[in-house]
């Protein structure tokens, strides 16, 4: 055992028992796992926090250890402490809570460490890398009885709020099909040959839970999206967002019985190993959740084609590219980061509009929904916490295992599937590198 690693141990003995309770005025000590450009979003964040400082920085880069330092002097005048192993960090008495900001391969794995470790957890979409760390995070989470909000902000986006309110309420009348759409553009990441692991980067780290392989430029920064190894595609990157919007509108229902996707990766040649284009259904009895990602050149979708005699709308419907479109039998509803319109009738007549704020962060106020938690010992304060998180991130991990096996899933009584041999060997992976397992 390392050093590293039995320091871990030892602060992980003494810190789980132990649940500190805030004063309405005491800064929480905050240590960031991951420095790239969501990691720089939260560290830009917190400092604007009243009730919140940022004591730790990780990164697996030390070059981004010390970029990331530097910002963070500038804007307080304090330097955090630096690890390069997130282990250590997590040891540290005078950490109180992680934000964890890694690729979505480290998701659950750091998260458990943390929380084993006695921290409470801020964890970036997707909950999970795939379906076995899902459950594992939420089965940790209630044994540990620590706080995890997932990075999910528009649950604490307020137009959104009062717009998924409204069509709860019965604004559209019953909701029979909700559809989350993930149009963003996405352009070739091309080829590179292996290469070496450049100075300062631990790549051993880098992929934790991940098979070995030699470095390669595209499996590193951000394009780790596109490799089955770290990512999960579109639908588990910017689509998870919309994903956990379109079950919202539905009541957050809890599985399915069953999904089904299909798509491919077309009109580029590159190294990337997830689909580009791809559709996924989810049947949950007498309503619908459709899904659609398509990272070519598009439209929106949204503005529907009338037939003669029908009335025009009094005005034009937002056309989302990544948002969600809800159908009910009363009329249908748009919600994008644009603001949410309500229509009803035949005529699809405007009756309702939420607007965003300007200027308005919405992370802020999300990560401002975790510390509120953290200060009362409470998840139901929560707006997106572990429990409900877990459901958006299985509907991406369902729809790319019906993809990767080419058939539709059956549910059996939660995230595993009915006589589904090769589908349930994807439900996690095939074995995880030692010292790094879930």
């Amino acid at each position: 055992m390392s050093n590293t690693t039995r320091r871990f141990f030892l602060g992980a003995a003494t810190a789980a028992a132990a649940s500190r309770v805030w004063g309405a005025n005491d800064k929480i000590n905050i240590g960031i796992v991951g420095l790239g450009g969501r990691g720089n979003n939260h560290l830009d964040t917190y400092p604007k926090i009243a009730g919140a400082r940022v004591a730790a920085l990780c990164d697996v880069n030390q070059a981004a250890l010390e970029t990331g330092n530097a910002k963070l002097v500038k804007a307080t005048g304090e330097k955090a402490k630096e690890f390069g192993d997130m282990r250590a960090l997590f040891a540290d008495p005078g950490v109180e809570a992680v934000s964890i900001v890694t690729p979505n391969h480290w998701h659950a794995l750091a998260s458990i460490w943390a929380m084993k470790a006695g921290k409470d957890v801020y964890c970036e979409k997707p909950a999970a890398y795939n379906l076995h760390e899902g459950e594992r995070f939420v089965q940790v989470a209630r044994e540990t009885k620590k706080i995890v909000q997932i990075g999910s902000q528009h649950r604490s986006t307020p137009f959104k709020m009062k717009g998924i309110e409204a069509i709860q309420q019965g604004a559209i009348g019953k909701v029979y099909l909700a559809k989350g759409l993930c149009f963003k553009r996405r352009i070739s990441i091309g080829h590179k040959e292996d290469s070496p692991t450049p100075p300062g980067v631990n790549w051993d780290m880098f992929l934790g839970p991940a098979p070995r392989r030699p470095f390669n430029e595209l499996r590193f920064k951000y394009n780790w999206h596109w490799f089955w190894d770290t990512g999960n595609g579109d639908i588990g990157n910017q689509g998870v967002h919309e994903m956990g919007i379109a079950r919202w509108g539905l009541g957050d229902p809890a599985w399915p019985l069953s999904g089904v996707s299909t798509g491919g990766k077309y009109y580029v040649q590159d190294d990337q190993e997830t689909p580009n284009t791809q559709m996924a259904s989810f049947d949950y009895g007498g309503r619908e959740l459709i899904f659609e990602v398509r990272g070519g050149l598009t439209g929106g979708e949204g503005a529907q084609v009338r037939g003669k005699g029908v009335a025009a709308p009094t005005t034009a419907p937002v056309i989302p590219m990544t948002g969600d479109l809800f159908y009910g039998s009363e009329g249908w509803a748009s919600m994008s980061d644009q603001g949410c319109q309500i229509y009803k009738g035949e005529g699809s007549e405007l009756v309702n509009e939420f607007r965003p704020t300007p200027g308005e962060n919405t992370t802020q106020l999300h990560m401002e929904n975790f510390l509120a938690a953290l200060r009362v010992r409470d998840t139901k304060v929560l707006h997106d916490g572990i429990e409900n998180a877990v459901f958006s991130a299985g509907l991406c991990h369902i729809a790319n295992i019906s993809y990767r096996t080419g058939h539709k899933l059956t549910l059996d009584n939660g995230p595993k599937f009915k006589n589904d041999v090769d589908a349930n060997k994807l439900v996690s992976r095939p074995a995880y590198s030692k010292g790094f397992e879930v």
